[in-house]
């Protein structure tokens, strides 16, 4: 080995000056605030001897209060007010229920009593028209069937031409129903069935009995022919039509019970008589 080789050393590398002292720097100045802090320090710490005076604020809350109370009170009021509404309301639905309920009694009251009104009504008219009948029998009828019977005796053997098929046609039907507003052909009403017979020889008359009762000349009781309508009641108000067929005879829808019959005048005696033929 050469002498002159480099032979390593084992001492220490020295530190950096400038860190070390950075460092001393340091740790100088915080020491140095620690005593600078102690000394300024006071020895011993006195006694507070003054008194704070806290703001008052009994106005402010006060005035809270009273708003408090204001805005409860009228919540309450508010509420009084609405049950007294609802109070209100309830009695009213109660009193328009209940004169609701009395308007349907009244109004179911008033078409009963005006129904029992209409069959009253009804049955006075039947029974006017009963009695009406019963009245020209007794006042009318002996005298005008007597006359009558005699002096066409003999003619229901002489009807010819139209008015012998208008008899023919009527006398067919005798023993057929008798329903009101029956227009044949096996049930008829009395202008139902006259209008039908005097139909058969192209003749139309009206329809009613009312009306058929002057549909014609008026002839009397005591001078009649084969053919010519009967009527009972007074001309334009007759409730009832048959046909004269001769002999003191005539055909007619009488009522549900009899039918169709062929009967004497004197059977239900006419009021009068019209001639079409």
């Amino acid at each position: 080995m050469s002498h002159t080789a480099h032979i390593p050393s084992h001492r220490k590398p020295r530190r950096n000056a400038p860190k070390t002292a950075l460092r001393a720097g340091v740790a100088g100045g915080v020491l140095s605030t620690i005593a600078v802090a102690g000394a300024a320090g006071p020895a011993q710490a006195e006694p507070v001897t003054q008194t704070i005076e806290m703001p008052t604020i009994t106005a402010g809350l006060s005035t809270a209060v009273a708003a408090s109370a204001q805005a409860t009170q009228q919540v309450a009021q508010d509420l009084q007010t609405q049950a007294q509404e609802d109070a209100a309301a309830a009695t009213a639905a109660k009193t328009a229920k209940k004169a609701k309920a009395e308007a349907v009694r009244k109004a179911e009251a008033k078409k009963k009593a005006e129904a029992a009104a209409k069959a009253k009504a009804e049955a006075a008219e039947r029974a006017s028209r009963s009695t009406a009948r019963t009245t020209l029998s007794a006042t009318s009828g002996s005298t005008a069937v007597a006359s009558s019977s005699s002096s066409s005796s003999a003619s229901s053997s002489s009807a010819t031409g139209s008015a012998a098929s208008v008899i023919a046609f009527a006398q067919a039907q005798v023993g057929d129903a008798y329903v009101s507003g029956g227009t044949g052909p096996n049930s008829w009403d009395c202008s139902g069935l006259v209008q039908a017979a005097f139909r058969s020889v192209g003749v139309d008359l009206p329809r009613v009995s009312q009306a058929q009762s002057t549909a014609g000349t008026q002839v009397s009781l005591s001078n009649l022919q084969p053919g010519d309508i009967l009527y009972w009641g007074g001309a334009g108000s007759a409730y009832h039509v048959g046909i004269y067929v001769g002999g003191g005879q005539f055909v007619g829808a009488q009522n549900s019970s009899t039918g169709v019959v062929q009967r004497p005048l004197s059977y239900d005696p006419p009021s009068g008589a019209v001639r079409v033929l």
